[in-house]
């Protein structure tokens, strides 16, 4: 009963976290808190259909260890193909880096049950706990992040903001870009549909290895495709996402406050956007564009990392304080 009462809880606190701002981290992990609370709550249920199924001589769902194993070879399968598609950058090995951790971490959790070595049996729980940790905020920031990117926008929009991500031969906008450029062109569309008249801003600055600002080329490829020239607006200075919003504010509040505006970027950036954005007082609601399938993984990873390292003294506080307990318990 009280967990169902916690569960109840957290689901209320949800709510209301998404009426009041639907861009806060926390929103995420009360889902996630709500969920487990609930799957805790069903334990018993879910404990006696395994035995029954076992009873009765027919499998499990899912055999024990089977679906972490496949978890492993999915990751790595995933990060092999990234560096044959996208390089071995370090951002492209996440998915692959993350796999070959996992399996690490199940081969020592056999030698340490086999050896019986209580140091390292001390080591791996620690291990296994820090994993659940970031795998439980993951997951939130994951499920979470995407059902925020498909948040529908309302009309009366005044400003539809694109974050640039880079430009290929120096001057042309690559697929990634242009799927938030049609994006914004068909959210820019059903606005004036609806009698408004939005303003696109191009937002990103030129790269070492650009010929020409991401805002330019952004604004020419809109431009190619109807979007009339008094409707766009560059801005050609920034170089990352908090300069995007940054410098994307300032424009719209040189024209005047009470502005509304919403900010598109792909679906795997879309809730991190968000965070910064509320961070920074822009008072809009980011959309997400789609994604290759095989590059969304280790994009997501991508995201989730840089948020997790933005509150880097929260998590390593929190990872402390689960060693220094799990360590004083075990030993």
């Amino acid at each position: 009963m009280l967990i169902q009462i916690l569960a109840a809880i957290a689901l209320l606190l949800f709510v209301i976290g998404v009426v009041v701002d639907a861009r806060r981290f926390s929103n995420a992990v009360l889902l996630g808190i709500f969920v487990v609370l609930m799957a805790a709550a069903h334990g018993r249920d879910l404990l006696a259909l395994h035995r029954g199924l076992a009873g009765a001589g027919l499998p499990s769902p899912v055999p024990e260890g089977l679906g972490l194993l496949l978890v492993c070879g999915l990751l790595i399968g995933n990060g092999l193909r990234m560096v044959r598609k996208e390089g071995s950058r370090p951002a492209n090995l996440l998915t692959l880096m993350a796999g070959l951790g996992l399996l690490s971490l199940l081969l020592l959790t056999v030698v340490a049950l086999v050896a019986q070595l209580r140091s390292l049996a001390v080591a791996v729980v620690i291990a296994v706990l820090f994993t659940c940790y970031f795998g439980f905020l993951f997951v939130c920031f994951t499920v979470y992040g995407y059902a925020y990117s498909r948040l529908t926008v309302p009309s009366g929009l005044d400003y539809i903001v694109v974050l640039g991500s880079g430009l290929i031969g120096g001057d042309r906008v690559p697929p990634l870009l242009a799927s938030r450029l049609d994006r914004a062109h068909a959210l820019f569309d059903a606005q004036v549909a609806r009698g408004g008249r939005p303003v696109l801003i191009t937002s990103g600055g030129q790269g070492p290895d650009e010929a020409v600002p991401e805002a330019h080329a952004m604004a020419d490829y809109l431009s190619a495709r109807g979007v009339p020239a008094e409707s766009l607006l560059r801005e050609a200075e920034s170089a990352t996402t908090e300069e995007n919003l940054r410098n994307s504010k300032a424009l719209m509040d040189e024209r005047g406050g009470g502005y509304r505006c919403a900010i598109v970027t792909n679906d795997f950036h879309a809730f991190r956007a968000a965070i910064i954005a509320r961070g920074m007082g822009v008072d809009g609601h980011v959309l997400g564009s789609p994604t290759a399938s095989y590059f969304r993984p280790s994009a997501t990873m991508r995201e989730f990392v840089a948020v997790v390292l933005h509150h880097r003294w929260i998590h390593l506080a929190t990872c402390l304080f689960l060693a220094l307990a799990c360590w004083g318990i075990l030993l």
